[in-house]
């Protein structure tokens, strides 16, 4: 009265794994490391042009719905900061730079947004707005500006840092 013992081992497997290049576990090397993101330049442009665009988008938002969102600030400088950290890669300058350019871009996004709403009150165009009334539209940034004003600044800049340094 014999009974059958299971061979040692995993009893679903084919057999032995063979080693090569596409198996780390059987003597296979390692997938290569991700290439290093060292390209403080290019990381400097696309912060840059991020800024622009998220102030664009943040005063479009802000003249359409004739308000400004506080909240929406610290978005804008975490994009800018993580597209500065993804591209260009860790160099401490970028955090730096991220936080200049949203803190710029938030100031821009708001007198945008200004401009959208006294073009439409004024029956003027947008870019009227922004190159012959310029001093117009800061006049009413400094009258609608308080406290609230610059936390939101201070929390873009912020996350612009934290955004390029987690990248």
């Amino acid at each position: 009265m014999s009974q059958s013992v299971p061979p040692p081992g995993n009893p679903f497997a084919g057999g032995p794994v063979p080693p090569g290049p596409g198996n780390p576990f059987a003597g296979g090397p390692f997938a290569p490391a991700p290439p290093v993101r060292d390209n403080v330049g290019l990381g400097l442009a696309a912060a840059a042009g991020t800024a622009i665009a998220a102030a664009a988008i943040y005063g479009g938002i802000a003249g359409a719905i004739e308000s400004e969102i506080g909240f929406a600030a610290i978005g804008v400088g975490f994009v800018i900061g993580l597209v500065a950290g993804k591209v260009g890669g860790r160099n401490p300058i970028l955090a730096v730079v991220s936080a200049v350019f949203a803190l710029a871009a938030v100031y821009l996004g708001q007198i945008f947004g200004i401009a959208i709403i006294g073009a439409e009150e004024l029956g003027l165009s947008v870019t009227e707005m922004l190159f012959d009334h310029f001093s117009l539209l800061t006049e009413a940034w400094n009258a609608g500006k308080e406290a609230m004003t610059f936390l939101f600044f201070a929390l873009a800049a912020f996350a612009a840092f934290s955004g390029a340094k987690k990248a």
